[in-house]
């Protein structure tokens, strides 16, 4: 059974850090920043086997070669970045092993152009996507275009409604607060924001999320909703799907 906790980074970062079974070994995506990884690993006496890179941000890759200098461990990420020091490049539909388990690679640009994420069938499915996709939001378009990041969304949105997802940033509550702008009425969300400000009262992250949970309630991935589109239309285009996401990405940058 794989467990997968957090390592909080930075101001609203988590590192996710992947465990099979009660072996030493463990893997961890995404590490922005070296030092809480060093130092979780030694606290419970782990041995890195893998990092997991999603894509090009500092905040992401800013303790890899650290890690890997100290722990001489495998670097998997996108094929084609400017990551330095991936030893496994992968591109859609590869493979890569983890600590046993299969996971597949999905190309997902829109944030970034090299964004990859994770995904590991199973029970429970399990989904890491960087800054793609997070609870009740999404990504900032840095280099993709807003068809690029329908289209990315629209293939996670489609895994199985009870994949668990990791995604790397705590803005779940700021996510949901927009969320009640662009979708009034949606209870199934405001009972959601209920919990998730329980959670961060006690300290709690508020993820891993669901992709049905956020199919419920987040709205850049229910842009074909009326409630949706309605709010959208007061702030531009929100005559098909697309041009309504599009109207709800730039809503969300002046937010």
């Amino acid at each position: 059974m794989m467990s997968v906790t957090p390592i909080p980074a930075f101001s609203d970062n988590y590192i996710w850090l992947l465990r099979q079974d009660a072996t030493p070994d463990v893997a961890v995506v995404d590490p922005g920043d070296a030092s809480p990884v060093s130092e979780a690993l030694e606290r419970e006496s782990l041995a890195l086997d893998t990092i997991l890179v999603t894509h090009h941000h500092p905040d992401h890759t800013g303790g890899v070669a650290e890690l890997v200098k100290r722990y001489g461990c495998r670097v998997v990420g996108p094929a084609g970045s400017r990551i330095d020091g991936i030893d496994e490049p992968l591109s859609d539909g590869d493979a890569c092993r983890i600590l046993g388990r299969r996971f597949e690679v999905l190309t997902v640009p829109g944030h970034t152009l090299d964004h990859i994420a994770f995904f590991a069938s199973g029970t429970p499915p399990l989904l890491f996507c960087g800054d793609t996709l997070f609870s009740a939001g999404c990504g900032r378009l840095f280099e993709g275009s807003p068809e690029q990041m329908f289209d990315s969304l629209a293939r996670l949105a489609a895994l199985p409604e009870d994949t668990l997802v990791f995604a790397a940033h705590e803005y779940t509550l700021a996510n949901l607060r927009f969320a009640q702008a662009a979708e009034p009425d949606n209870a199934l969300r405001d009972r959601f924001l209920a919990e998730c400000q329980q959670a961060r009262s006690l300290d709690r992250p508020t993820l891993p999320s669901t992709i049905g949970r956020e199919r419920q309630i987040n709205p850049f991935l229910r842009a074909a909703e009326p409630g949706v589109r309605q709010a959208a239309s007061a702030q531009g285009d929100a005559g098909s799907s697309l041009a309504t996401f599009a109207t709800l990405r730039a809503w969300k940058d002046r937010f």
